[in-house]
């Protein structure tokens, strides 16, 4: 400013060019005289006040300040002010942060203890700035401007130097080994220190930062981290999964090492007992979801960002149990698949000896069969109680947060259905095999157990035995035993789909099992009467349509019962059941010497 002023003058009042260059030099070494006087003056007044500042000399401080205001605004007053605050020069400061937060050098801090140690420093910070802001108000003309350059230079400073040592961003392509805390550890000291750091704005906010923004620069100390931070969220759980699933397998084979188990079949079945799906284990799945989504709202300001990082968080969760519960259901399907190749081993030998070991390994295979179905149901029933948990997580806390912002909630509904269809068809075809493996007792059963004079007594037309067939009995007995799980683990149209399916299928084996044998009248009562047995335990499974074929097969009973004159009248109601009573008339054993085929033909040609 002199030197311009100067310029100004004499070009206004010294007309000689020679002139007017020996004056300008005259002033600009006058002027610089003037500057090296004013940065002395400057100089000492900072001295001056730095004296004062060591004897707390409050009114000296603030006659300098005043005087300094001349200079550059006070500029250099205020920061020289700022930099010489103990805690920006002095090492000692630095390191008593960092043991305070992170503890001795060498040992693992936790998220808990990083927590405490930010309270207590934080408030340390808080307690001094407070202080320092008495001293500035008192001192400047311009508190709040020292207040603003304090308050910036403490987060730059000293807790930009304390992050950089508690946050230390990992690599994605190197993960931090579990052992040391994985991944999740740096989330979690991420976490603690940005809620934290952000407490720390609030209350300096409080005492006092002028025009900064405060809440802006705490922000930016983050960016580095916040940038890619749900790929970090996303790598987070996948490792945690990894880590669960070798735990697991690790347990499995130590289970399986001190039972000692040899052989396919004892292995199969101590797979399916120890590696059955865990309600327990999807719990831990959405407890670890449950706290990267609230890392999520604490790092995502904006509603748009929160419901993408949610969304992706959510994602990673349904392709866990996903693969969890499939993989589960497919374990229990192989010791399905391992009591089926049990089955078809057994053959029946000519020799006494060959049939007493096939009938033993035929009894392995049902017990095998038996254990493996039951084993299904439960890890059917654990699966539904897995998705159960996924959606009813999903409705209290997922969608809320997606709800705000249009279209971001139906894309994780599809999602969800998408995922656990390939669980869906695990189960399907793991029902599908229980009713393979109930069909196939349930023939064995009948094919042990009936025996020719069960439905062709000698003694016929004595008094008739009205109790239902050992063999019929042995099958009930045997459906409603295992079936009992099933009962508790299927639900829904599940349920209804399965029994329905289970009944059809009974009805048709049955069907073609009395297929094997002749019947006199007395023979006919006692069919009845095991049908009447099989129809009311069929009840039980609610499936209308089963009832009714049921019912049929009592209709179609009598053809055994009635004499050959009677046989027109038994079906003039139920026309449609014809063609399956002929093949039980067949079944008669006086078919031929009553002469059936030619009368039925007659019978049949007449009434239609």
């Amino acid at each position: 400013m002199i030197g311009a002023f100067a310029e100004e003058d004499i070009g206004r009042t010294v007309p000689s060019v020679m002139g007017n260059a020996a004056a300008s030099r005259g002033l600009e070494v006058a002027g610089a005289n003037l500057q090296d006087y004013c940065n002395e003056l400057e100089n000492r007044l900072l001295a001056r006040f730095d004296a004062a500042s060591q004897r707390r000399d409050l009114s000296t401080m603030a006659e300098c300040a005043k005087f300094l205001s001349q200079f550059n605004r006070g500029t250099s007053a205020m920061q020289h002010y700022v930099a010489t605050r103990p805690m920006f020069i002095d090492v000692e400061v630095m390191n008593a942060d960092t043991r305070l937060v992170l503890g001795d050098e060498g040992s693992q801090a936790s998220p808990s203890n990083v927590s405490r140690g930010l309270s207590s420093l934080y408030k340390e910070i808080t307690d001094t700035v407070r202080k320092e802001a008495a001293t500035i108000t008192a001192v400047f003309p311009s508190p709040n401007e020292v207040m603003s350059i304090l308050v910036q230079r403490v987060l730059e400073q000293r807790i930009t130097a304390l992050l950089d040592k508690l946050l230390v961003k990992p690599s994605l392509v190197n993960l931090p080994p579990m052992e040391e805390g994985g991944l999740l550890l740096y989330l979690r000291m991420l976490a603690v220190g940005y809620e934290k750091t952000q407490e720390l704005a609030k209350d300096l906010r409080a005492v006092g930062c002028g025009d900064l923004d405060v809440e802006g620069l705490t922000e930016s100390l983050f960016s580095a981290h916040k940038d890619g931070y749900p790929e970090h969220e996303q790598a987070s759980l996948k490792q945690l999964y990894q880590a669960k699933m070798a735990e697991l397998r690790a347990e499995s084979q130590q289970t399986s090492e001190s039972s000692g188990t040899t052989g396919c079949s004892k292995g199969a079945a101590v797979a399916s007992s120890h590696q059955q799906i865990s309600v327990t284990v999807v719990t831990e799945f959405v407890r670890w979801n449950e706290e990267a989504i609230t890392r999520c709202v604490l790092f995502s300001s904006q509603p748009a960002t929160l419901a993408a990082n949610v969304k992706s968080v959510f994602t990673s969760l349904l392709g866990q149990v996903s693969q969890y519960i499939t993989e589960g259901l497919e374990r229990a399907r192989d010791s399905l698949t391992e009591a089926a190749s049990l089955r078809e081993r057994f053959v029946l030998g000519t020799s006494m000896s060959r049939r007493v070991a096939a009938a033993a390994a035929a009894e392995a295979a049902a017990a095998a069969g038996e254990s493996s179905f039951r084993s299904f149901m439960v890890a059917v029933q654990r699966c539904g109680s897995s998705v159960a948990i996924v959606q009813q997580y999903f409705s209290n806390s997922i969608s809320r947060l997606l709800l705000p912002v249009d279209g971001a909630h139906a894309a994780p509904c599809e999602e969800m259905a998408t995922a656990m269809s390939s669980a869906e068809g695990a189960a399907y075809k793991g029902l599908q095999q229980c009713i393979e493996t109930v069909m196939a007792e349930v023939e064995r059963l009948l094919s042990s157990e009936q025996k020719a004079t069960d439905y062709r007594s000698p003694e016929d037309g004595f008094a008739p035995d009205h109790r239902p067939t050992n063999a019929c009995t042995r099958v009930v007995a045997y459906l409603s035993r295992i079936l009992e799980s099933a009962f508790s683990a299927i639900e829904g149209l599940n349920k209804q789909a399965f029994l329905t399916e289970l009944g059809n299928r009974l009805h048709k084996g049955l069907l073609a099992h009395w297929q094997k044998f002749t019947f006199n009248p007395s023979g006919g009562l006692r069919l009845k009467r095991d049908i009447t047995e099989y129809g009311e335990f069929v009840r039980s499974f609610n499936a209308p349509s089963v009832d009714e074929k049921f019912e049929l097969l009592g209709i179609m009973a009598n053809v055994f019962i009635v004499a050959p004159e009677s046989l027109s009248t038994l079906f003039e109601g139920t026309p449609s059941i014809r063609k399956d009573a002929q093949r039980f008339i067949e079944l008669r054993d006086d078919y031929k010497s009553a002469k059936l085929a030619s009368r039925l033909s007659s019978l049949w040609a007449s009434s239609s």
